[in-house]
């Protein structure tokens, strides 16, 4: 009997253990809010590699973009994850914003479309994270249509979420308004450009972890 319950402990924990060493994060937020710049310090830090471009035109990342087995290590812990950038949700994308960034009509029209499935693809990504960072751009206003639409997507799946309040090197951020807006959330405020407040973020994506 002893034997018995000793294989099936070690099959339980071994699984346990076996999940949080390869845990899905997901991140989700508004166009321009910092997902990729976020993924991409992560990255870099820990791999020495990026996931992808950015840019300042809306819809840079129309693709879901993965980064298998980046393992972080934080005050003598280690995990590993696997970063699933999602295309920014938007409520409706309108070829004609891209003109306003210089792009002809026949690739701002490419590029609309393009956005519309990628943001379909991200939803879908959904049934397959484990946990999600929801990335704000701390400079705007956090009461928006979409940023409600997508915790409330989180809040009906039960998904553990962490949000960050992104761009704080810049003089209009307002985390504590994010904080305001989600009260129900842990939230961090970092500066992905600049690296700012990446040890708090760490600690925070470790507890994240831990709810998995």
């Amino acid at each position: 009997m002893f034997k018995i319950l000793k294989r099936v402990s070690a099959r339980i924990f071994g699984s346990l253990f076996r999940k949080r060493e390869n845990i899905k994060i997901g991140f989700y937020g508004p166009p321009n809010a910092g997902k990729t710049s976020l993924a991409n310090r992560i990255c870099k830090d820990w791999t020495g590699e990026e996931i992808g471009s950015v840019s300042s035109v809306p819809h840079e990342t129309r693709n879901v973009q993965i980064k298998e087995k980046v393992e972080i290590k934080y005050k003598g812990k280690t995990m590993t994850f696997k970063l699933v950038d999602t295309p920014g949700i938007a409520t409706r994308v309108d070829y004609e914003n891209f003109l306003r960034f210089g792009l002809k009509k026949k690739i701002a029209k490419k590029r609309a479309k393009e956005a519309t499935q990628g943001i379909i693809e991200a939803i879908k990504w959904l049934d397959d994270v484990d946990a999600v960072i929801v990335i704000l751009d701390a400079t705007e206003n956090p009461y928006s249509q979409v940023n409600i639409t997508i915790i409330g997507n989180l809040v009906a799946r039960k998904i553990p979420v962490l949000v960050v309040g992104n761009k704080v090197d810049l003089k209009k951020a307002d985390v504590k308004k994010i904080e305001s807006a989600f009260p129900d959330y842990e939230v961090v405020g970092v500066s992905a450009k600049e690296g700012i407040n990446m040890d708090e973020f760490y600690e925070s994506l470790f507890k994240l972890a831990r709810k998995v």
